[in-house]
């Protein structure tokens, strides 16, 4: 070990630091009336040249400064967002199985009894259908690692290093702060699945955020004749003398009103995010990247140059190697069926479009 990172040479260096600023308080007999004005000057450029030579590092700026004031802050946040994680998921399970509680005890036996025999079939095939797969993919996003840098392995493919985890950094991986581990392919840290979005998990979480987008609309839409009937009801409450409607009755109309305003609620609050995640999908890249490129872009245009995203491959090709399609059997397969494939992609080596000979034809 170096004697200049040694604790003994540091605590040295303070203290004799602290000696010279002890001998410049000692009090001198000088001439002249300024002398005591040109004492203070002087022991305060040496408090602050004591004080800097402590702390300051040549690479220390205002942002520096400013990430160290905001440190407890950050761990603050960090810290909440991990614990509440666990709230969230609870939370989505208990949301979604309370719709899917009234629909089967309220909302299908209405169908079942009012229908034709067509409508009927259709809505419970494509009510099953779309329960099965926002189901399936809520559970591979929250269980499915996002993928992380090999630990066991050196020679990788790497831009850059980790400052937190001290391990080299694969192209497109991130350190997410919440979870305290690089990830590769990073999208972001998502508090409703208590998991990082990263490349083994990005599938499963656009398709949940886009089943249950559907399923909400799906819902919203049958079901608003029945809202129109139940919100009529309710207002009938307090008419005097008021209308005679048994207990069953009765729940079943806040039920419906519950239901309808929720899944209105969520599927336009979801359908804007669903709608957000399409488009950087159709651009190649993930939630960070788009702030990165978005800097990168402004910085290249300064100089008179074009920024071009090496992962963009085209929009269709875009979409397909997010779904993992290699033929067109698999748009049914593995699309609109639930389906576990892993990505044709490691996460720590990836197919530039600079460096790729022939476009991609599938």
């Amino acid at each position: 070990m170096r004697l200049g990172t040694s604790w003994r040479w540091q605590l040295s260096r303070a203290m004799r630091l602290a000696l010279r600023w002890c001998q410049l308080c000692r009090p001198r007999r000088r001439k002249g009336s300024g002398d005591g004005r040109g004492r203070v000057s002087r022991l305060w450029s040496y408090s602050k040249l004591l004080l800097k030579s402590l702390y300051y590092n040549s690479l220390s700026d205002s942002d520096t400064v400013l990430d160290c004031m905001f440190e407890p802050i950050y761990w603050i946040v960090d810290n909440m967002t991990r614990w509440f994680g666990v709230v969230f998921v609870c939370l989505v399970i208990v949301l979604i199985t309370s719709i899917v509680v009234i629909i089967y005890i309220f909302v299908i036996p209405e169908i079942i009894r009012t229908y034709p025999v067509f409508w009927v079939v259709w809505h419970l095939g494509c009510g099953h259908w779309l329960l099965l797969l926002i189901a399936f993919h809520y559970y591979k996003a929250t269980t499915t690692s996002p993928g992380h840098p090999p630990k066991d392995r050196f020679h990788i493919p790497s831009v850059s290093m980790c400052k937190k985890c001290v391990t080299p950094k694969p192209p497109r991986t991130h350190h997410c702060s919440i979870c305290n581990v690089c990830v590769l392919k990073m999208d972001h840290h998502c508090p409703w699945l208590n998991n990082c979005v990263g490349n083994f998990n990005h599938r499963h979480f656009f398709c949940f955020c886009l089943y249950t987008t559907l399923g909400c609309i799906y819902c919203s839409i049958s079901s608003r004749d029945m809202f129109l009937e139940a919100y009529s009801a309710i207002e009938s409450y307090y008419q005097t003398p008021p209308p005679e409607f048994t207990f069953r009755e009765t729940t079943a109309h806040k039920c419906i009103v519950f239901v309808w305003v929720l899944t209105s609620s969520v599927a336009v609050a979801l359908g804007g995010l669903t709608m957000w995640h399409a488009m950087l999908i159709s651009r190649g890249e993930t939630s960070v990247e788009r702030h990165i490129n978005r800097k990168e872009t402004k910085r290249l245009k300064e100089i008179g140059k074009i920024f071009r995203n090496p992962y963009h491959h085209g929009k269709m090709n875009n979409w397909k190697i997010l779904f993992g399609v290699e033929k067109k059997s698999h748009w049914l397969t593995r699309v609109l069926l639930p389906s576990s494939h892993l990505p044709a992609s490691d996460g720590i080596t990836w197919d530039c479009s600079f460096t790729r000979k022939d476009p991609m034809a599938i």
